[in-house]
């Protein structure tokens, strides 16, 4: 049986990154039938593609543009898959570049072997990356492929339901099923479903080998910021992560880390990645106590400041 397949990536500010997608996604071996772009703020969006032909060549891609106003991680990419018609459909962002040809069908392939009913790829370091950065991917997506399910709950805890939207893929039956996305989240819609994939008894895949080109260049204040909003999500959904601790995967983060500066002889950055993490967590705490802020510490120390509106 031929499963149908659609890409839905949100874009804000498009630059050369999204060409460099639509590109790849154009030649997969498994072919991607519709990818749907979901564009927040139109104006951005015609200054860098103007008069430009390129999106002509390829007429599986559909655009529709909203107000960043109306931007939200969780109803935004609902409203997309509202969209598809297609069997499966894969959670793309604007930065994240296919390393080659295959990133759909190994995406997929735990799927439509029936192991698992989502699945997320692995994140390489993009070019450029900061010794920090290449650490946190080294972390979060090894080399190694897994299928996990409720049963690894003990043993793995917040990394049983982890993934993530950067690359991942559903099947619609059950994204259905559960109830699809949050329509309103700050961020970690996809580890909040992913969990009540965990809890209904199905499986999520980890596909190694479907891989993909993305990080950040955050400074010290920007991942503040970010660990801010991810205590806000997790206060947010006592029910999906009250129960296990995100704090201990922070500390073998830390410990790698450190491991992973050494072997890449660049011990002399240890002292500012300690500071930088240091503040991630007084983030994350802060976060997970935002009902107890005022609006302007919450305005301060977000990422997502349309989210509060």
């Amino acid at each position: 049986m031929e499963y149908t397949v659609d890409v839905i990536i949100p874009v804000y500010k498009p630059d050369i990154k999204l060409k460099k997608i639509i590109s790849r996604l154009a030649v997969q071996t498994y072919p991607v039938n519709r990818l749907i772009i979901i564009n927040t703020e139109k104006k951005y969006f015609d200054e860098y593609f103007g008069k430009d032909d390129f999106l002509k060549k390829y007429p599986f891609v559909s655009v529709s543009h909203i107000r960043r106003e109306d931007f939200d991680h969780g109803g935004t990419r609902r409203a997309a898959v509202s969209e598809s018609d297609a069997d499966f459909f894969v959670c793309m962002t604007d930065d994240a570049i296919p390393r080659n040809d295959r990133l759909i069908e190994k995406l997929i392939a735990p799927l439509i072997a029936g192991k698992a009913e989502v699945s997320y790829g692995r994140q390489l370091p993009g070019k450029g990356c900061s010794v920090a950065e290449a650490a946190n991917r080294h972390f979060n997506y090894p080399s190694k492929s897994c299928i996990k399910g409720k049963e690894d709950l003990k043993t793995m805890g917040i990394k049983t339901f982890f993934c993530s939207d950067v690359c991942a893929a559903y099947r619609r039956d059950v994204y259905d099923e559960l109830g699809g996305f949050e329509r309103h989240m700050i961020f970690n819609e996809d580890m909040v479903f992913a969990r009540s994939v965990i809890n209904a008894g199905y499986h999520i895949a980890y596909a190694a080998d479907a891989e993909v080109f993305h990080s950040h260049s955050y400074n010290i204040v920007q991942y503040t910021k970010r660990s801010f909003d991810l205590g806000v999500s997790q206060a947010m959904y006592p029910e999906v992560f009250s129960d296990i601790s995100s704090e201990s995967e922070g500390i073998k983060l830390v410990k790698r880390k450190i491991r992973f500066y050494i072997k890449k002889r660049s011990a002399q950055l240890i002292p500012l990645m300690i500071i930088t993490d240091g503040f991630r967590y007084i983030g994350y705490k802060a976060g997970k106590k935002y009902r107890k802020l005022p609006s302007g510490a919450i305005e301060l120390l977000t990422m997502n400041k349309e989210f509060w509106k």
